[in-house]
């Protein structure tokens, strides 16, 4: 094994989202992860290849029968690290729960879930959605009209699987140097709350307006936001700063004495116009083309599709055959992807429990 994270071992119980991105990252950067799925499960997304599932060995096991209790018990007092996504409680009922290790003093038990593990919504049902929809962030996002979906990436994923990821390897640290694990309760409420911190701080110093579209990060104004190209594409423009500015307007051809104030948000609407009609005069890998690269703050707005084949991407090793690369870059321990298989709850203890 190579990487940072060589050294540690997780066995993560088969879950959907926010815990197999988890127990990705970890693999990616080294961490011998083994995965404890459920019989003859199938993708509820209907996924013959799931890319969430790279990097790790898996077998199959039935948490409800003796044996496969067992053999789970076995490999969790083995493991540094425990990954599970069950309701609260769940785990406890199975014999599987952070009080049935006594034998492994140093284990670090990561939960997620939505709600977290205690609180008035902890036992009750919800997606991405609906923990967002608590925290202030859902309201903050999409056009003035009504909250957009920002697809599951704030929440299942940066404020689920990222915290997990940070307070698991906080306490792994924490264990090494005391013998003792702990909890790990990360919920996706609390994360992307944490992560509205900069947005909460605007807002209770009165820099913030509680309402969508009126912001300077929201869409509202005219200097940060996206326009449609002559082609139907879009560009992404994000000059802030004064100097930025001046350097897009320089570059595009308008002159800002002739452009209405943009320090004056009731006068946005009137410069967003302005910019809209002029940036529909050319295609968006035209505007790239003369912009890109310089500090005009701007980029085309590409697809999914796209994105591989843009050359920062290319130059970076962003994208490979099995997904995105692992990030972040390490300069000593890079990550690297391996093949996982299908093992046998035999193999898999010996293997296990062979390794240092």
């Amino acid at each position: 094994m190579t990487g940072a994270l060589a050294s540690l071992r997780v066995v993560e119980i088969a879950g959907l989202g926010p815990t197999p991105f988890a127990a990705m990252w970890l693999a990616d950067h080294g961490a011998r992860v083994i995965r404890i799925a459920r019989p003859g499960a199938r993708h509820v997304l209907g996924l013959e290849r799931d890319v969430l599932d790279r990097g790790r060995d898996w077998l199959e096991l039935d948490l409800k029968s003796p044996e496969g209790q067992a053999t789970a018990r076995a490999l969790i007092g083995q493991a540094d690290a425990l990954i599970e996504g069950m309701r609260p409680g769940v785990m406890e009922r199975l014999g599987l729960g952070p009080d049935d290790f006594p034998g492994n003093p140093r284990l670090v038990y990561g939960r997620m879930t939505g709600w977290g593990q205690a609180g008035p919504l902890a036992h009750s049902a919800g997606h991405d959605l609906t923990y967002l929809a608590i925290t202030g962030a859902l309201h903050a996002i999409g056009p003035a009209d009504h909250p957009l979906p920002p697809m599951n990436l704030l929440g299942d994923f940066a404020g689920g699987s990222m915290y997990l990821v940070a307070g698991m390897l906080a306490a792994v640290l924490k264990a090494r140097e005391s013998g003792q694990g702990q909890v790990v309760d990360a919920a996706i409420s609390d994360g992307v709350a944490h992560l509205m911190a900069m947005i909460s701080g605007m807002r209770m110093a009165g820099a913030w307006q509680d309402r969508r579209q009126a912001n300077i990060l929201d869409g509202a104004a005219p200097y940060y936001g996206c326009y449609e190209c002559a082609c139907g594409g879009h560009l992404a423009i994000g000059a802030i700063e004064p100097q930025f500015w001046a350097e897009l307007l320089m570059r595009i051809g308008l002159d800002a004495m002739g452009l209405p104030d943009r320090r004056d948000p009731a006068q946005w609407p009137a410069l967003r116009a302005i910019l809209a009609a002029h940036f529909r005069t050319r295609s968006r890998d035209d505007w790239a083309r003369l912009l890109e690269g310089s500090d005009a703050c701007a980029a085309p707005v590409l697809s999914i599709d796209e994105a591989p084949a843009h050359a920062h991407n290319r130059a970076r090793w962003v994208h490979g055959d099995n997904g995105p690369n692992p990030a972040p870059l390490l300069s000593r321990t890079p990550g690297v992807l391996r093949p996982g298989r299908k093992l046998q709850p035999a193999e898999a203890l010996e293997i296990w429990c062979a390794q240092p």
